[in-house]
């Protein structure tokens, strides 16, 4: 039986205090920058799912950092080459986006069959870079979303 993927799913903006943001070359499609992206398994709350994923694409425990849910949804259409992943006659996914905030530039471990490469850039150059409109308008968010922590 075919496991298909929900049309749920996180978007998760990595940045550093400073507004630097992590950006992954997707194996699929060289050249093709993004944030942390997943589908939510079937029962799995959403944070959840960003932890699983972030985990996932980068090594990264995002539990032991500051991770906020932007209470910001996007609901888009499911690229055609991508929707033989889900059900027959799934068009659209529902996407919710968080932010993972690091204290500065981190190292991380790619998933070599999901991504090639990772680059940290200024958060308007990454901006410029990802190809997904949704993931471009969450990263021009960052300075208004930054968690300033006061010593």
């Amino acid at each position: 039986m075919m496991h298909y993927k929900q049309p749920v799913s996180v978007l998760v903006v990595i940045y550093t205090v400073d507004l630097d943001v992590l950006l992954l070359e997707r194996a699929d499609h060289p050249g093709y920058w993004q944030s942390v992206t997943g589908s939510c398994e079937p029962d799995e709350a959403l944070r959840d799912t960003a932890i699983r994923e972030v985990r996932e694409e980068t090594g990264l425990d995002a539990s032991q950092h500051i991770l906020s849910d932007w209470q910001l949804q996007n609901v888009y259409e499911i690229y055609p080459h991508w929707r033989h992943r889900y059900q027959p006659g799934v068009t659209r996914n529902t996407e919710h986006v968080f932010g993972l905030q690091l204290p500065q530039r981190v190292a991380v471990q790619l998933t070599p069959r999901e991504h090639l490469n990772y680059q940290w850039l200024p958060w308007q150059d990454a901006a410029e870079k990802v190809f997904s409109p949704s993931n471009r308008a969450a990263i021009l968010q960052l300075p208004e979303r930054v968690i300033k922590r006061t010593p």
